[in-house]
Formats: C-alpha cells, sequence, structure tokens
C-alpha cells in the first residue's frame, strides 16, 4: 500500500494553503486585538483573553455543530452528488435560526460568571463587555462559518481566502480606530475591538453571498431548489454533526474553566497566558486550515468510495504539519524573551508578566507538535465520519485534565508553572491516542463507510 503520493500531496496543499492563509487571517486579528489592548494596560490583555474565550465557549456547541457542513458538502461532492451541497448549506440556515434564542439565553447566564469564580475586580467590567459585544456577533460567525465550509466542501477554498483577506483589510485599521477614537470614532476600548470584529465577519458574509449568488454556480449546485427542509440530509447533519458539536463544546468549557480557573492567580498571571496563547494562534490556527484541507479530501474519498487514498492523505498532512510547526518551535524557543517583549505594557507589573510568560514558552514549543499531531489526525477522522470516536475520546481527556487542575490550582494551590505543565501533558496524550486511532482498521471498514453516507 502506497503511504506517500506526491500527487495527493500536491492537491493537498492546493486546497489547504489558500485555507492556511484565511485561518492566519483569524489568527491576524486575535493578535492585533491583544496588541492594541497592551497600549492600554495589563488588565485589557487578560481580559480580552477571558471575554474571547467566553464568548467562544457559548457559541461553541453550534459552531462545531456548523462546521461540519464541510465534511457532509464533501462527502457529497465526491460523490457526485452536486446537488445535495447547496441543501446542505440550507440546513446549516435553519440550524442556526433555531441556535439563536439559545445563544441569548447562554449569553445572558454567562455574563453574570466572571464575578462569581473570583476574578480581579479590575478583569470583570472588561470582560464582560467584551463578551456581550462578541455575543451579539454570534449570528454572523455561524453564518459566516456556514459559508466558508461550503466553499471549502466543493474546493472553493481560494474564495474563502479572499473573503477573509479582505475582511481583515478592514477590521485592522477600523478597529485600531474604534479602540483608540481615531477618524473621528470615540474611543470604545475593548468594546472597539469586538465591535471590528462584528464588522468584519457582516463584511465576510456579504463578499460569500456573492459569490454563492452568482449565475454559473447557481446553475451547476441547483441552488433555487435548495429552499426546503429536507430530511435525510438534516438527519445527516445531526447524526454526524452532533458528536462534532458536544466534543467542541465541552473541550471549550474544560478549557474555558481552566482558563477561568488560571486566573484566579492574579492579573500578571492570567496577562502571561493571554501573551503565550497568542503567540500559540500563529501556529494552531493556520494549521487549522490544513486540517479542514485533510477532513475536505477524506470526505470526497469516502463519497468516492477511494478510501485506499487516506494512508496517502494523512502521510502529506502530517509533513506539512509537522514541518511547520518544527520551525515555529525552534524560532519561538530562540526568541522567547523577544517575543514576549512585543506585548510590553506602561505599567509595573509587567517585569512580573515577563517573568512568567517566558517560562511558559518552553511548554509551548514543547506541546506545539502534540497539536500538529490532533489536527491532522482529528481531520482524517472527522471527513471519515469517525465523530463519536473523537469525541469520547476527546473530552475524556480534556475532563482528566480539569480535575488535575482543579487539584492544582484550588485544592493544593500549586504553582502556575506546574498547572501550565498539566495542560501541556493533557495535549500530548490526546496526540498519542489519535495517532493509534489513525492506525487502526476500523474506521475504514466498508460496511462503516457505507453508514456515513445514508440519510437516515
Amino acid at each position: 500500500m502506497k503511504f506517500l503520493s506526491l500527487t495527493t500531496l500536491r492537491e493537498l496543499a492546493r486546497l489547504s494553503l489558500p485555507m492556511v492563509v484565511s485561518q492566519g487571517t483569524f489568527a491576524v486579528m486575535i493578535f492585533t486585538d491583544r496588541f492594541f489592548m497592551s497600549d492600554l494596560s495589563a488588565a485589557h490583555i487578560a481580559a480580552a483573553l477571558g471575554g474571547g474565550v467566553a464568548a467562544m465557549f457559548c457559541l461553541s456547541f453550534f459552531t462545531g455543530l456548523i462546521s461540519y457542513a464541510n465534511a457532509l458538502v464533501a462527502q457529497y461532492q465526491g460523490a457526485g452528488r452536486t446537488e445535495r451541497c447547496t441543501v446542505v448549506v440550507t440546513q446549516g440556515v435553519y440550524l442556526i435560526v433555531l441556535a439563536l434564542p439559545i445563544i441569548a439565553l447562554v449569553g445572558v447566564l454567562g455574563g453574570t460568571a466572571f464575578d462569581k469564580i473570583g476574578h480581579d475586580p479590575a478583569l470583570v467590567p472588561l470582560e464582560r463587555a467584551y463578551f456581550y459585544t462578541l455575543l451579539v456577533g454570534g449570528p454572523f460567525m455561524l453564518g459566516k462559518t456556514l459559508l466558508a465550509c461550503y466553499f471549502v466542501g466543493i474546493g472553493r477554498s481560494k474564495v474563502v481566502m479572499f473573503v477573509d483577506v479582505i475582511a481583515i483589510v478592514v477590521n485592522v485599521p477600523l478597529t485600531w480606530a474604534l479602540v483608540f477614537g481615531h477618524v473621528g470614532l470615540p474611543p470604545l476600548g475593548i468594546v472597539g475591538a469586538g465591535v471590528g470584529t462584528l464588522c468584519a465577519q457582516a463584511l465576510a458574509i456579504a463578499l460569500f453571498l456573492y459569490f454563492y449568488g452568482d449565475r454559473k454556480h447557481v446553475a451547476q449546485y441547483s441552488v433555487r431548489q435548495s429552499w426546503g427542509y429536507h430530511q435525510g440530509v438534516m438527519k445527516r447533519f445531526l447524526r454526524l454533526g452532533l458528536p462534532s458539536a458536544t466534543e467542541a463544546f465541552m473541550n471549550t468549557a474544560t478549557f474555558n474553566v481552566f482558563l477561568l480557573m488560571f486566573q484566579s492567580y492574579g492579573v500578571a498571571e492570567g496577562a502571561a497566558i493571554a501573551i503565550v496563547f497568542n503567540w500559540d494562534m500563529l501556529s494552531f490556527v493556520p494549521m487549522i486550515g490544513l486540517s479542514i484541507g485533510v477532513a475536505t479530501l477524506m470526505g470526497r474519498s469516502v463519497g468516492a468510495g477511494d478510501i485506499a487514498r487516506a494512508n496517502q492523505l494523512i502521510s502529506s498532512g502530517f509533513i506539512m504539519a509537522l514541518g511547520y510547526s518544527s520551525i515555529l518551535a525552534i524560532l519561538f524557543f530562540t526568541f522567547r524573551v523577544e517575543l514576549v517583549d512585543v506585548f510590553a505594557t506602561p505599567d509595573e507589573e509587567f517585569a512580573q508578566v515577563r517573568e512568567m510568560a517566558q517560562a511558559m514558552m518552553l511548554g509551548l514549543c514543547t506541546y506545539m507538535l502534540a497539536d500538529a499531531t490532533i489536527l491532522i489526525a482529528g481531520g482524517a477522522l472527522r471527513g471519515a465520519g469517525d465523530t463519536r470516536w473523537v469525541m469520547l475520546t476527546s473530552t475524556s481527556l480534556h475532563f482528566a485534565m480539569l480535575a488535575a487542575q482543579y487539584l492544582v490550582i484550588v485544592h493544593w494551590q500549586m504553582s502556575p508553572l506546574a498547572s501550565w505543565w498539566v495542560l501541556v501533558a493533557m495535549l500530548i496524550s490526546i496526540a498519542l491516542c489519535f495517532v493509534v486511532r489513525l492506525r487502526s482498521s476500523r474506521w475504514r471498514r466498508p460496511e462503516r463507510l457505507a453508514r456515513v453516507m445514508a440519510e437516515h
């Protein structure tokens, strides 16, 4: 059995590299938001992380569900049933509409959590303001996710790259103006960063709809016939997407609780972990684009009944991901002091932040290869419809990590660095489990793959 093919490697690169750029624009958006916050105070940096992660948690279940549209569209594309691709989009729109009241309710309840879990009083109003602003933009985020997944699924990842690049070109100067009050706009501080994000997502949806409504696309993918409830496609969406949604929700929940517990160490520790995660995004977020490419091509192979290409696809993904993350790990290790100082704040507290963040950068360099492994293996397994196993394994290890974090932070009151290395160990454990599953034959069995494609 051939494990490496230059043809497959080139195909994955053609599909994934635009998505790497696309996901990279998201990393740039978050990076610049926190960079602007560093001109205000260390509390603003920590609040941007806490409020941002809390908002992502409230949206995570529906984001995970909607994101599975990518694999569904790719599977139908591979099977030659292109008329079903736009039907997936329609069912996704219905799911977003149903999600709105639930998101609103969770948001109201979630906004009261910051002061109840022991956060510094200086952080709470900033976290809450940023959290509510991002949550208002939740429908835009879900709509953008749905349309991006569709275009990647049909192989038009360059459209997604174009849209996201235009959005970030607008977002960065707009956020700068909104945060600091330039070009006649009022200085909104941390709220301005959230408003800039919301405006960029609305612009992205408008651009996606322009391409979606293109006359050639409408005819090729039967867009006019796609409007309406389709029971078979909706059942597939829920059967395969709900495990992904549950995984995203539970993993985000455990990570959010860990982050909230970690920030109870203090403002300096909260700022330090925010700085480290900012650099982590430059490695992790672009590789999400590669993971999406792997999931898309795996979905096409499943739809076309050509699972024999799986090994070539997986090998190609690992070569690209591990190569990219290895280079960044070396750079992050070598220049960790300089990278932390990029976010130097004008207050005296930054000396403590610098010391903590430099030590945590060593853990980041350690787990970057594990992140790469998780993304490629997870993308392959999700594309093949093995979403239930991925959910059970990933959530189990995340909960084990959270239990350990509770003991380390709350019960034993150990140092912040001890808590940080528990997180590193959890990521390495997930990577090892995913590799073992990937090497097994259970998810490749023909009868199981036939069930993945069944519309019931």
